[in-house]
């Protein structure tokens, strides 16, 4: 009840307005007697993967909470694991606004934020200070005016940083909103850029005596043939797990709607068979080697459990949250239990 009177609020403000109040909100009550307004509690439901024990199989996706602000709030609210970032070795603004669209009538969400975010130093204060002992993965990427050709320094830059901090790493090379970033997921680039991932994580491994994981994020706009491709360089530098998906480009599912041309990734309700279908040609193509992490278009229990079915071992929301509330980690772990 508390949530669809805020939401309602939010609703009437401009998005990003609206996502900065909350965040704000958030991280002041996150630690606080008013965190009862949306505090719940979730039954433990253990899941492995990556080699890690997650409390549930729900997780909040990168982007909503970039700089790592509201962490422990987002623990009160019952999800398994939380994914900061996208997190860049230097500040950026991000692209112009306006850059966040709500598709209301699809349950959709379009940006164009372009990892805004207040650099990896400023990521990992916030790390060292969350109260909660909730699962933190950080998503890493490169900053837009590094050239795509030398975007591999950054991301090692991001890793050395945040390492001992991180339950694991995600690699961002998805984002529709830096120019030139989707070209690392094909041929040489991907190779090259994964296996410099991989040797940053011995050599950290080693330092600090401490195992994180990996893993790859990739795009929903792929075809079978670099759905494979993606895959075997995923087996040949041994990554930890795959997240499928980011947001599309597509915009099949949402033509005519108000805001639908506006440039960005989409996000919410649109994307739910389209990342379930890649979901279930990375599993084809893995053979179980590899875990799947499940987001895109998680709007109810039934669609996380299409995901879990297709092939993904844990699941996470982002606009399926902003739409639905809290309540949809409830319903989603409730529905995994009953499985």
């Amino acid at each position: 009840m508390f949530y669809k009177l805020a939401q309602k609020v939010m609703f009437q403000m401009d998005p990003e307005l609206a996502h900065n109040v909350a965040i704000g909100s958030l991280k002041m009550t996150g630690n606080t007697p008013l965190n009862c307004f949306y505090r719940q509690q979730i039954a433990h439901t253990p899941v492995e993967c990556m080699g890690i024990t997650f409390p549930n199989p729900v997780g909040l996706a990168a982007g909503l909470d970039k700089d790592g602000e509201s962490i422990d709030a987002f623990h009160a609210m019952g999800f398994g694991h939380v994914e900061v970032g996208t997190v860049t070795p230097r500040p950026q603004p991000g692209n112009d606004q306006p850059r966040l669209f709500r598709l209301k009538p699809a349950q959709g969400i379009i940006n164009r934020m372009g990892f805004n975010n207040k650099g990896v130093d400023n990521l990992v204060r916030n790390l060292m200070a969350k109260k909660s002992d909730i699962l933190v993965g950080v998503n890493i990427g490169k900053n837009k005016d590094t050239p795509v050709e030398q975007g591999k320094d950054d991301y090692l830059i991001c890793m050395d940083k945040v390492y001992q901090h991180s339950a694991y790493i995600a690699v961002n090379i998805s984002s529709p909103n830096t120019p030139g970033l989707r070209t690392l997921q094909y041929g040489e680039l991907l190779d090259d850029l994964l296996s410099s991932i991989k040797a940053k994580q011995t050599e950290l491994a080693a330092k600090y005596q401490k195992y994180v994981p990996v893993a790859l994020k990739i795009a929903p706009d792929l075809t079978d043939e670099e759905i494979q491709s993606i895959a075997d360089s995923l087996i040949n530098n041994k990554f930890d797990a795959v997240i499928a998906t980011n947001t599309t480009l597509n915009r099949d599912a949402v033509a005519g709607l108000l805001h639908a041309e506006e440039t960005g990734g989409l996000s919410g309700k649109p994307l739910t068979e389209l990342s379930t279908k890649v979901i279930k040609k990375l599993a084809d193509c893995l053979q179980g080697q590899i875990p799947i992490i499940g987001v895109g278009g998680i709007n109810s229990a039934a669609d996380a459990s299409a995901k879990f079915a297709a092939g993904a071992s844990l699941v996470q929301i982002y606009s399926g949250f902003i739409y639905q509330g809290p309540q949809l980690v409830s319903e989603i772990v409730s529905a995994y239990r009953a499985k």
